[in-house]
């Protein structure tokens, strides 16, 4: 069993870490790291080889979760035990389990991403509900990854972890800088979804293999930038008053066309 350090001050310079990794996106990327919390997430990440920079648990999860917490702690650079007060203070969850793992940032590479594969993008997406809906029906279906935008919201943040239920730390994640430049030089065969008339219907589409569906911004869609340099656009026809589709249900039956 691994030495638990014990830390007992809110001024202590891994508490504020922790809380400027669960707040900040500029914090993560600054510090390559992000915060899993609960049980559940962190036993995934544990599964998947995500590799913790250190566990801190509160002192009654540490009695009641004591094998979970030592199964932990073998993937850990270090361990920590705080009081359940103190606890509470770095948690983003109204009731927390008592488990913390500071993980090491995941990084795909785009050169990783397989010409023969079926993708998803995501262009300027901010809601991590979104994001995590769009994640768990891609894993359901066999998406080969999913490509984002690196102005949207992060993969990594606690509420985009908690939306996708973990799938986030299974699939590989893709994240572009320059987005309509990149995604243009990928090599795969790019589909903008948009409600603009002059679209094609999305039940005339025959999808290959080298693949990806381009999902836009909540509000405003996907900007003309990338438009122009997709190979199509497609709609998906809509009846009634309706205008347009949440992203994750677009996204969603976007998917489910492209993988039958």
């Amino acid at each position: 069993m691994k030495e638990f350090k014990v830390i007992e001050s809110k001024e202590n310079s891994l508490i504020k870490l922790i809380n400027g990794l669960q707040n900040s996106a500029k914090k993560r990327k600054e510090n390559s790291s992000f915060v899993l919390e609960g049980l559940r997430i962190c036993k995934d990440a544990y599964e998947n080889d995500v590799v913790f920079e250190g566990l801190v648990v509160s002192n009654s999860a540490f009695e009641k979760l004591y094998d979970d917490i030592c199964l932990l702690a073998e993937k850990s650079e270090n361990c920590y035990k705080i009081p359940d007060n103190l606890f509470k203070k770095i948690s983003d969850t109204t009731t927390p389990q008592g488990i913390i793992a500071i993980a090491k940032a995941i990084v795909f590479k785009k050169d990783a991403i397989d010409k023969k594969g079926r993708y998803i993008a995501l262009e300027n997406i901010q809601d991590p509900s979104n994001l995590g809906a769009v994640a768990r029906t891609a894993e359901a279906l066999g998406v080969s990854g999913i490509i984002v935008s690196d102005n949207g919201c992060d993969p990594y943040s606690p509420k985009s972890l908690r939306a996708s239920m973990g799938t986030l730390l299974r699939m590989p994640v893709f994240t572009l800088a320059d987005f309509s430049k990149e995604i243009a030089g990928l090599g795969l065969k790019t589909y903008a979804c948009v409600v603009d008339t002059d679209a094609q219907n999305f039940g005339d589409i025959k999808f290959s293999d080298g693949s990806v569906l381009i999902i836009g911004n909540e509000a405003n869609g996907i900007t003309d930038e990338t438009k122009s340099v997709s190979d199509m656009k497609i709609t998906i026809p809509m009846k009634g008053n309706a205008e347009s589709l949440n992203a994750a249900v677009a996204a969603s039956i976007a998917m489910w066309e492209m993988m039958k």
